[in-house]
């Protein structure tokens, strides 16, 4: 008998791909804090280990090494949120001075790296997140002082955060200010499979949580469905970075 996950990559289909990213090539750390990863870092924290997210963890972590060591550059989004200010539907989470909001011990390095750049976000879509109070965009600048060809995106969760990015990075990409492409040289939005991952809520867990239905979240078809909305966005899904 078909499982639903088996039927699901069946009809929607993504074609993961080798990529060998240009040599103007940046990498996008989209959330890898404690309050998504690390097990009862929060309310938004797995619960226990989970197999996903912590290969997603190794995977950065030796990317993030390796994209420093030919000097490229490397950017992380930290989502950072003031105390007492919500962001529904979600609970209280990743907010400033808790700890949740910091990197990960494996990535802790970035911290201390000058190739690599910290940019704290309170909502999910990275994008938006970055745009200061004058209107001026982090993300954008970063994009276009280093000339980037091409963004290389991994990060957690696949279907939430990382897509609201992709999403807007490509339409960033395709919009024009005075004749001019917003992101400068950009041209390819991809997405490393391997370094992304999102969370699991079985429907046990969200009856003991008192949640609604809705919030059953199966983690292999989330993250699946995530990156089939990316693919069809224009994104490259890769899962392997050659060169």
């Amino acid at each position: 008998m078909v499982s639903f996950f088996e039927e699901l990559r069946a009809r929607l289909p993504v074609a993961a791909r080798e990529y060998r990213p240009p040599e103007r090539t940046g990498l996008l750390i989209v959330d890898v804090v404690n309050g998504f990863c690390t097990p009862g870092a929060g309310p938004l924290a797995p619960m226990a280990p989970d197999a996903q997210i912590d290969a997603m963890v190794a995977a950065i972590a030796t990317l993030a090494r390796d994209f420093l060591s030919d000097e490229r550059p490397v950017l992380a989004l930290l989502d950072t949120h003031e105390p007492g200010r919500p962001e529904p539907p979600y609970p209280p989470h990743c907010e400033r001075g808790t700890g949740q909001e910091t990197l990960v011990p494996a990535l802790a390095f970035l911290e201390n790296e000058p190739g690599a750049k910290l940019v704290e976000k309170d909502v999910i879509d990275g994008f938006v997140g970055s745009i200061r109070p004058d209107g001026s965009n982090v993300l954008v600048e970063w994009i276009r002082a280093n000339e980037l060809e091409s963004v290389v995106v991994v990060g957690i969760c696949t279907d939430i955060c990382n897509l609201d990015l992709v999403s807007s990075l490509l339409s960033a990409r395709n919009h024009h200010l005075d004749g001019r492409p917003m992101l400068g040289r950009l041209k390819d939005v991809v997405v490393y499979e391997p370094g992304c991952a999102t969370y699991h809520l079985p429907e046990t867990a969200v009856e003991a949580l008192g949640l609604p239905g809705t919030a059953h979240h199966p983690q292999d078809e989330t993250h699946h469905i995530g990156l089939y909305v990316m693919q069809a966005r224009g994104a490259v899904i890769a899962d392997a970075l050659l060169g």
